[in-house]
């Protein structure tokens, strides 16, 4: 049975924003991200502690942080990729971190240069020392489906990372279809598998848009009891180290399904339109959301 809530986890500031080749001023992604939390978003990860010198459109993490808007309600988090990286974002005083790595090994080596045994071995001294800031920890696992290196990854192997996670104490697990390749069967099937040792309440599911399957995909999911999704207003966002990957699943498309198919999110569309036309300005061109073009259209 499909649950009648679904929880949108807002990653355009962050995943979406890292992507670009042009880096947006740190006064106007505060506008985007309080505009996102106006619009009843709850969790909005806003950026990443990751060394400057290898996503400079995020270097300005710590004076951004600083920054954010204090919402009664509303969750901000920052991705943290090492020791150094939780140094910076526990000075910056944000409470929700996440840790990432990858179910493909070639995968994870090009992304972050180690293995996935290495990242996980750094996740280890990580989060014990993230938990005295009182953080809680979230954790994403890129290429749950398909590699753009190997190919299909196998639904073991993905658990298996899965539960290495939940061990350490990482609070949820974002399973990330990170070139978009996946289908409905590959939900049900990787999905599925994972589901017979961890309960739905500890995953996420991240889909890109890439082959136009990204809403089928969420309604597989949703048929698996799985109530938490990662989308970016608008569309944007990919992956530098995923070749021919397409933009996130927009936040405007799954909220008009949603909310079409009487599923409750406590998102206002018409609200992430507006924060999308932010960054759509700061960009200078359109964006991929189909949501977004027709309310566009619609206003002009």
């Amino acid at each position: 049975m499909i649950e009648k809530r679904v929880n949108i986890f807002e990653v355009g500031p962050r995943d979406g924003l890292q992507n670009e080749s042009q880096t947006v001023p740190t006064s106007v992604k505060l506008q985007f991200i309080e505009t996102l939390a106006q619009s009843g978003l709850k969790q909005i990860e806003a950026t990443s502690f990751v060394h400057p010198k290898v996503i400079p459109q995020l270097a300005d993490a710590d004076e951004l942080v600083k920054q954010l808007p204090k919402i009664p309600g509303v969750q901000f988090s920052a991705l943290v990729p090492n020791e150094k990286g939780l140094e910076r974002a526990a000075a910056s005083g944000i409470k929700h971190i996440a840790v990432f790595t990858a179910a493909s090994e070639t995968f994870v080596q090009k992304n972050i240069r180690m293995t996935i045994a290495e990242s996980l071995a750094e996740f280890q001294k990580v989060i014990p020392l993230a938990k005295p800031h009182g953080m809680d920890i979230r954790g994403y696992v890129s290429t749950g489906f398909v590699c753009p290196y190997e190919g299909n990854v196998p639904k073991e192997k993905v658990r298996e990372v899965c539960e290495k996670l939940l061990e350490m104490g990482v609070s949820q697990i974002s399973i990330g279809d990170t070139i978009g390749a996946a289908a409905p069967s590959d939900v049900q099937t990787t999905v599925g598998h994972i589901l017979e040792k961890i309960p739905a309440s500890k995953i996420a599911l991240h889909f890109h848009d890439t082959y136009g399957t990204a809403l089928a995909n969420v309604y597989a999911a949703l048929q698996l009891g799985i109530t938490t999704f990662d989308t970016s207003a608008g569309g944007i966002g990919g992956c530098p180290y995923a070749p021919g990957a397409a933009g996130n699943l927009a936040t405007e498309d799954l909220v008009y399904m949603l909310d079409r198919m009487g599923i409750q999110t406590g998102v206002d569309l018409q609200k992430v339109f507006e924060a999308s036309n932010i960054i759509a300005r700061a960009l200078n061109r359109d964006l991929p959301s189909r949501q977004w073009n027709r309310l566009k259209s619609q206003s002009t």
